[in-house]
């Protein structure tokens, strides 16, 4: 039967020799086996202790909790403890992924941000980011879902609608008329976008849009001006006549 010593515990799982003593001193993990000079020899079944003792901590569980059920918890009750632990990790670390990313894209669209910008970001995340979808069936959203833009998201489909949103926002401000040629161009691309987005479905493209054009805080989307909307419209309506 194999058997590691204090030394080589500590070097296998990367903790201390003081800690493993001190989980002796308290009872906690004892080694199984220590010859007459008094010398600590851990066991494979001290091994599998030591790790439910490693997962349980890496739960916050006090040692004196980790002492209380250690006996009571298999390792593979322990292993799927952590596993649901981790997967709340993930989900958090996600949504903090989410947000950073949203925020800068909002740069990119806005230039720059005010705190009651972010404030209104987050807490529409937080309350209504999905609403959106109540105005879809289920086949519609399996496209919507995996296709439509995100600002939490870095793909290069939500950053060429970046581009063109930047690119109307900029027209607006300087006056150019939805019928120049410049215009056209935008409209022309934003439209081939669309049509790659949506699979070329025209009624979900209106659909869509129409929902688009709902108050942000009913939908859950990132708001766009008014202005931007109905000169997109405008514009969309010219090059396609």
């Amino acid at each position: 039967m194999k058997r590691w010593t204090t030394g080589e515990v500590a070097k296998q799982r990367n903790i201390s020799i003081r800690t493993l003593r001190y989980y002796d001193q308290i009872d906690l993990l004892p080694p199984s086996f220590k010859d007459a000079s008094g010398k600590r020899y851990y066991s494979e079944e001290d091994l599998f202790t030591l790790e439910k003792i490693i997962i349980l901590k890496s739960l916050s569980l006090p040692l004196e909790d980790i002492r209380s059920v250690l006996a009571k918890l298999s390792y593979k009750q322990i292993l799927i403890s952590h596993y649901n632990y981790l997967q709340e990790q993930i989900s958090t670390l996600q949504t903090s992924i989410s947000n950073t990313s949203s925020l800068i894209n909002l740069i990119d669209l806005e230039g720059s941000l005010s705190w009651e910008r972010v404030s209104e970001l987050v807490q529409n995340s937080q309350k209504s980011a999905k609403k959106w979808t109540d105005y879809f069936q289920k086949s519609e959203l399996a496209i919507l879902q995996e296709s439509i833009p995100n600002l939490s998201d870095n793909d290069d489909t939500t950053q060429q609608y970046i581009s063109i949103l930047r690119q109307i926002e900029w027209c607006i401000e300087h006056n150019i008329k939805p019928q120049s040629e410049e215009v056209i161009q935008i409209a022309t691309k934003l439209t081939e976008l669309s049509n790659i987005t949506f699979q070329g479905d025209a009624e979900l493209i209106d659909k869509f849009w129409e929902v688009r054009k709902l108050p942000a805080e009913e939908t859950g989307l990132y708001p766009i001006p008014d202005e931007v909307l109905k000169f997109v419209e405008g514009c969309i309506a010219y090059a396609t006549d």
